[in-house]
């Protein structure tokens, strides 16, 4: 179970095919979030287009980092918005609980964001085994509510950040694929002859994740004539805005292209020589296992303002640089000037790239797989 954005996807199928290694007669099925079902489907059918996906209905708590408790009580169509999604987590439980009855399965394994809570909650009470995993330094509430009941937890960042019950938790990392290794030179050309970029200069990947960032985008589309001249520049944009950015963006060439959503995207941040993301923890840890350059602009109006505490766990260690949103859309030339600044300081960035690189833990999958074949076998 996962669902919300691509973050919360693709470690479930570096998970399922170390699963897959080691029960090959394992029947598996994934469950997700209707808003994010598409980029879902296409990401788990990558991997293995037999196993089913299904959707539940799901409400999420909205709360915001950047305002206080009473202007979030004093906003209406947010005290409404949540109201109705409250009624909506009560349709999923129910949903969640007959699809699990009639299915019956060994183990659930929820990776995280609101859709996992009613499905958790019906698989506690059948008595269905419950592994959890947290990949974000600020547990979600989500989480937090399931840790109570779940047989095992696996998280991403140290058992330091977190305060879950020591007994039931493993520091494992954040499950990635196999595919995301560091790419030697002659690699890195290969992947950019198969995305069609041209080879000979600089390729710059800017994503905001599976359902995209519209301030990131905003900035990019504004900057672009900058950051073309710095290199190549690959724009991941995000389903929601794509149209708009196509009508206003160059058609593609080998000097610029937009997506609205990438399933191999291993492939194309291996051919990036610099990458602009957001700070979700699965993203980060896809690129510190690549050894990539990166340049982290976190979303800092989402709840626990969990993408800042991610950012700041790697900028303290000098393994990626970071820029404020805000700060951004005051001055969007900061942007092409780090770019630029990274570019020209070969040695250095390859240094911070190479500190990047330690964070990784490869075997990550491998050992949440073992966690949740344990609870099943319990």
């Amino acid at each position: 179970m996962g669902g919300g954005s691509g973050g919360h996807v693709t470690p479930v199928v570096a998970v399922l095919k170390e699963i897959r290694t080691l029960t090959p007669n394992a029947e598996l099925r994934f469950w997700c979030d209707t808003k994010f079902a598409p980029q879902a489907r296409a990401t788990v059918e990558a991997f293995d287009a037999s196993i089913p996906v299904h959707t539940i209905v799901a409400g999420k708590f909205r709360r915001y980092h950047h305002l206080t408790v009473l202007q979030q009580l004093t906003w209406p169509s947010l005290v409404l918005q949540n109201i109705g999604d409250a009624f909506k987590v009560v349709v999923g439980f129910i949903q969640s609980f007959f699809k699990l009855i009639i299915w019956r399965p060994d183990v659930v394994f929820t990776k995280g964001g609101y859709v996992c809570l009613p499905v958790g909650l019906a698989a506690h009470l059948l008595r269905i085994p419950l592994v959890i995993h947290d990949s974000d330094a600020h547990p979600g509430l989500t989480n937090r509510i399931l840790s109570q009941w779940a047989t095992a937890i696996g998280t991403g960042a140290p058992l330091e950040y977190y305060s879950y019950p020591a007994a039931r938790t493993k520091y494992v990392g954040i499950p990635i694929a196999a595919e995301f290794h560091p790419y030697t030179t002659s690699e890195q050309a290969v992947a950019k002859k198969e995305w069609g970029i041209a080879t000979d200069r600089p390729l710059i990947v800017v994503t905001g994740g599976g359902l995209g960032a519209v301030r990131m985008n905003n900035i990019v589309a504004e900057t672009l004539h900058s950051l073309q001249q710095l290199g190549s520049v690959v724009l991941v944009a995000g389903a929601g805005q794509y149209d708009e950015l196509r009508s206003l963006m160059p058609a593609d060439s080998e000097h610029f292209q937009l997506y609205p959503f990438v399933t191999n995207m291993h492939s194309l941040l291996g051919a990036a020589d610099i990458v602009v993301t957001r700070a979700g923890a699965t993203t980060i840890l896809e690129l510190a296992a690549l050894e990539k350059p990166a340049i982290l602009i976190p979303n800092g109006k989402l709840t626990g303002g969990h993408q800042l505490k991610n950012a700041a766990v790697y900028e303290k260690a000098a393994a990626v640089a970071v820029l404020d949103e805000d700060v951004l859309d005051e001055n969007k030339k900061l942007l092409a000037q780090e770019i630029k600044l990274l570019l020209s300081e070969p040695e250095a960035t390859k240094a911070m790239a190479h500190r990047f690189k330690a964070f990784s833990k490869p075997d990550a999958a491998k050992d949440m797989a073992a966690l949740i074949l344990h609870a099943a076998r319990q």
